[in-house]
């Protein structure tokens, strides 16, 4: 299991519903939380196979914007 954060522009509970069940549909998520209470807006996403351009590229799709924390 690896874990995988983001810096992101899902900043409230509206946009979270929005990117819930693209996240969700992916196939290789444990688990995933926004952190919307810091500057930064941070997803992390434990998971077992999937690389981060496949969560960026889902964000996308969903509207938001996701880059990857080191």
């Amino acid at each position: 299991m690896k874990t995988l954060r983001f810096k992101t522009n899902v900043n409230c509970g509206g946009c979270i519903s929005t990117v819930t069940p693209h996240l969700n549909k992916l196939s290789g998520i444990e688990k995933w939380s926004v952190d919307t209470t810091t500057p930064d807006k941070i997803l992390t996403v434990e998971t077992a196979d999937l690389e981060a351009d496949t969560i960026i590229e889902t964000l996308k799709i969903a509207g938001y914007r996701g880059e990857v924390i080191a």
